[in-house]
């Protein structure tokens, strides 16, 4: 064994023995020499340490053959040429071993800092991951200033697989320059996340490593299946390579590493680079959106700054004039002297994010759609000033898997989704609910998982019995038969009720105001509800009238999966055309009707029964706005269906002056407006409803025939 080669063995064995010292008590308490037992002559000689030196060394020929022990690569021979021969501060901490020891502070000095060059000539070696500082680190400062807590050993990759930049060190540059999107500063700079930046990537926008533009809203930390969500679970720590034989279980077909390409989950049945494939991996996704960025900033660079713009992925600093126009960075071209230097604010941010997408190979792994949504956004960004704008694809997925979304990123200041929102707003709160029928407060989500609503990942069956019992706000319980369709409504059910309105109303008069009383929401998408009507009382049910109960449909189109793709949520507008001649693409959903009565007094039997609601709801809108007015009543109500609590009075204040019979009116106006497809799940229950409300704010008209 070589001199070298020992004296690791010599360091991770101290190391391991450091380890074993610290978690070898079982009860946490410290065992001093005296409670040591007092050998006899009868005493078993202990049995060989299962991780000694031969433990020690089968790490260390894994870790000999890793790029992080490649002495010849560029990342540690980069100095060799300079003078003095040397690694700068500046990249020490990533290149060399004992720079990183110095940014922890091991060689005693101050920990996140490199305070000295480093000299040249090491690699990543056992003691830079292995020492008495990273055997506790929990967290790490990304390069926008976040700091990303509560981790693991995966923190000790995450230091330098983090990049250089972030959307704050571009806006910073760009507000030094002064100058709007659109013109050329000699003060910009090509600003270059650096490679590997798989910890940006994973993190989203909970780190910021990529240019988020404003008011728009990002992906943040991307969660694969449990036990395999960080760096080490998927890497291995020593070779660096993928444990590519733990894909299979879930991605059938992987073999190779390249075969994680073809990988994509129906959760992502969208067509992100607007190519029409929707099958093909996400890793070509990103390739499709990465070329139409690329093509919208050639154009935009040759219209707005003069100079035509080409890319070479290798060659520092990556973006130089195109000097023959064609598209390519040719050997001629791409070096230093020719970099392209008449950046805007606009391309900067737009070839920061391309460069974003390129330095992490991994990408569509560790946060595809996080660097799908940067990419496609660059690309709008451009387009905006574009003569010939290029066309883009989709930018976000379907509804329960959007986790760039206010469905789930509206708890991410609070960093906890409370209790009465998780069972329907966090990957593990519906699991949790199904099992123990409670829910607590959990962290905020990226979307669903494929575990939301599979209890295996295998066969994919669901994690509720089909005997389980759906119970509604009302307090009612209802079983439709369908195991989906019970784990769709344990959700799509809304969260109030009859009685939790007539709860706030109490025994009031109908048109008096009633001090402290507020509006209360039905909540989004409450189809279910909707389709069981009466008999779990969702909608507000005037006392005295009688409502319809569940909506039957076709046997065949009875059920939320029967009708709608349990992924894409799209509705299987196909199926209804057997029936319903008028249909021929989901637009024309709108279109049926199957009633001849003229329910909201219009005159117009022929519009489909989606008319038929719309019409009910401008009425009830009307009455409302006009209900009251008298001395001391209530106030012109004006509604808002995106921003909370709806309502407000017309000046842009909280609406407050309810009477109980305009708080009903309201309910139920939400009601209708918040299940967008009442009109298929239960339209006479609906309708109902609305005739009641409209007769009770006084805008009645005998025209109209309550179902």
């Amino acid at each position: 064994m070589s001199r070298l080669r020992q004296s690791y063995v010599v360091v991770f064995v101290a190391l391991l023995l450091v380890l074993m010292a610290c978690t070898s008590s079982e009860d946490d308490t410290t065992t001093t020499a005296t409670d040591a037992p007092t050998p006899t002559e009868t005493t078993t000689p202990p049995a060989a340490d299962p991780q000694g030196l031969d433990f020690a060394i089968r790490f260390l020929a894994a870790w000999e053959g890793s790029g992080h022990n490649d002495a010849t690569a560029e990342a540690f021979r980069h100095w060799d040429e300079e003078d003095p021969q040397e690694v700068p501060i500046s990249c020490a901490k990533c290149h060399t071993s004992t720079g990183y020891l110095d940014f922890l502070g091991v060689d005693g000095s101050a920990g996140g800092v490199v305070d000295v060059a480093a000299p040249t000539g090491s690699t990543i070696e056992c003691q830079t991951c292995h020492n008495y500082v990273t055997i506790s680190k929990d967290s790490v400062v990304m390069p926008s200033g976040i700091e990303l807590t509560g981790l693991g050993d995966e923190s000790r990759c995450m230091e330098c697989h983090q990049g250089r930049e972030s959307k704050l060190s571009v806006d910073e540059s760009i507000a030094a320059a002064g100058v709007d999107d659109d013109t050329v500063s000699e003060d910009l700079g090509f600003k270059n996340i650096h490679y590997y930046a798989a910890a940006a990537t994973k993190y989203g926008s909970e780190a910021k490593g990529g240019y988020e533009y404003d008011g728009k809203s990002y992906d943040a930390f991307f969660v694969h299946v449990e036990g395999y969500t960080t760096c080490i679970q998927c890497h291995d720590p020593h070779t660096l390579e993928l444990r590519i034989a733990e894909c299979t279980t879930c991605h059938t077909g992987v073999a190779t590493v390249e075969d994680l390409r073809n990988v994509r989950m129906p959760g992502s049945a969208v067509d992100f680079d607007g190519d029409g494939n929707i099958e093909e991996g996400i890793y070509y996704e990103l390739e499709g959106v990465r070329a139409t960025l690329f093509k919208a900033m050639k154009a935009y660079a040759a219209d707005m700054t003069g100079n035509t713009i080409a890319y070479d992925p290798v060659v520092y600093p990556y973006f130089f004039i195109d000097t023959n126009g064609d598209g390519l960075a040719g050997e001629d071209e791409a070096n230093f002297g020719n970099q392209y230097a008449t950046w805007t604010p606009r391309l900067l941010k737009a070839a920061y994010n391309y460069q974003l997408s390129l330095k992490d190979p991994g990408a569509f792994a560790h946060g595809g759609k996080y660097v799908l949504q940067l990419m496609t956004d660059s690309t709008e960004s451009l387009n905006e000033v574009l003569a010939d704008p290029v066309a883009v694809g989709t930018r976000i997925d379907h509804g329960h898997f959007a986790g760039s979304e206010e469905a789930f990123r509206h708890w991410d200041e609070e960093g906890s989704v409370p209790g009465s929102c998780a069972r329907c707003h966090s990957a593990d709160g519906l699991p949790l609910y199904i099992r123990e029928g409670v829910n607590i407060s959990t962290t905020p989500a990226n979307g669903f998982l494929c575990s939301t609503c599979h209890a295996s990942l295998e066969d994919f069956s669901l994690i509720n019995d089909v005997e389980q019992d759906v119970t509604f706000p009302s307090g009612a319980s209802v079983n439709s038969g369908d195991q989906a369709m019970n784990l769709c409504i344990n959700c799509h059910q809304g969260r109030s009720s009859t009685s939790t309105v007539d709860a706030s109303i109490g025994d009031a008069p109908g048109d008096e105001v009633l001090e402290g009383l507020r509006f209360i929401n039905i909540h989004y998408f409450a189809a279910g509800a909707t389709i069981y009507g009466s008999e779990v009382q969702g909608g507000y049910e005037f006392a005295g009238k009688t409502y319809v109960g569940r909506f039957g449909h076709v046997a065949s189109l009875n059920t939320c999966t029967a009708c709608h793709d349990q992924h894409q949520l799209t509705v299987k507008y196909e199926a209804c055309a057997s029936c319903h001649n008028e249909v021929e693409t989901a637009d024309d959903l709108s279109l049926i009707r199957i009633w001849d009565t003229d329910w909201d007094g219009d005159g117009n039997i022929t519009e489909g029964v989606d008319g038929e609601i719309n019409t009910m709801l401008e009425m009830l809108y009307g009455a409302m706005r006009a209900y009251g007015g008298e001395p001391g009543g209530p106030v012109r109500i004006a509604y808002d269906s995106h921003t909370y609590p709806y309502f407000f009075t017309e000046s842009g204040e909280v609406y407050s002056t309810w009477t109980p019979n305009l708080l009903r009116a309201a309910y139920i106006y939400q009601y209708a407006q918040k299940d967008p497809g009442a009109f298929a799940h239960n339209a006479k229950y609906v309708m109902q409803m609305l005739y009641d409300a409209i007769d009770a704010v006084g805008g009645f008209n005998d025209l109209m025939t309550r179902p």
